[in-house]
């Protein structure tokens, strides 16, 4: 198995970084993208990573809060047959911390059936989803990495 090679990238105008894999380019632009996402692509492997901020929802509890990210990506994306195969427990991150109230993280793994574009209802790609919510709660915001990775793409 070859390995990617990795590096950090600048997220948000340089406010906060991640490193994965050079393979994905940034897609922002080209896909006119809200100014809270970023979203990158491997087109050779049609497999996608987003990075979205929004505004925290503290009427959804932290144990189920990446799968519940999970189902409400499923409802906007209008798929269908989605289930959710895993969900972690709620883990600390105390390096993230913000007014000393350290940010939480959940993940959820789902799969679901979904279409590009104007492709129609006959011709949906089933996907695995893989979604991780970090809750800053200092700053009232939740954070979402998704990666979506085809299983059957039509």
């Amino acid at each position: 198995m070859s390995q990617d090679v990795v590096y950090q990238r600048p997220l948000f105008g340089g406010k906060i970084s991640s490193t994965f894999p050079n393979r994905f380019q940034d897609v922002s632009d080209i896909r006119q993208v809200p100014d809270h996402q970023e979203v990158f692509a491997d087109p050779s492997r049609d497999e996608s990573l987003i990075v979205e901020l929004l505004e925290f929802k503290p009427d959804i509890a932290d144990d189920g809060s990446a799968a519940w990210f999970l189902q409400d990506l499923a409802r906007e994306q209008d798929a269908e047959g989605t289930v959710v195969i895993e969900q972690s427990g709620v883990l600390e991150a105390p390096g993230l911390m913000y007014n000393n109230i350290p940010a939480v993280v959940t993940t959820a793994v789902g799969q679901m059936a979904i279409s590009k574009g104007r492709q129609g209802r006959e011709a949906q790609n089933i996907v695995k989803v893989y979604l991780a919510n970090l809750r800053v709660k200092g700053v009232d915001t939740d954070v979402l990495i998704t990666a979506y990775e085809p299983i059957v793409i039509k």
